[in-house]
């Protein structure tokens, strides 16, 4: 028998080139998972989590992420258009 594929598990693209713009720049500063989360305020690992797109974060968590990156959003976001998986979708 063939199991279906649960689509519940699918990561969503968004969150997966989140998790790569956030892991990008945690690792252009220098920075562990562990002692990026420390400055964050966010448990190891569920910052893992993120960085590979299992998270659905809220907006307060998101401020916390850019801001221990020391930029603003709009830059992390720009940065984000960049990634690869954004650009490819873009007509």
């Amino acid at each position: 028998m063939v199991k279906a594929k649960d689509s519940s598990k699918e990561k969503s693209p968004e969150l997966v080139a989140f998790g790569e713009a956030v892991r990008s720049q945690r690792k252009a500063r220098g920075y562990s998972q562990e002692a990026f989360g420390d400055v964050c305020g966010i448990d190891r690992s569920y910052m893992g989590g993120i960085e590979r797109g299992e998270h659905n974060l809220a907006l307060v968590n998101i401020l916390k992420i850019i801001a221990a990156l020391e930029l603003r959003p709009s830059e992390f976001f720009k940065a984000l258009d960049n990634t690869p998986k954004n650009t490819s979708s873009k007509s």
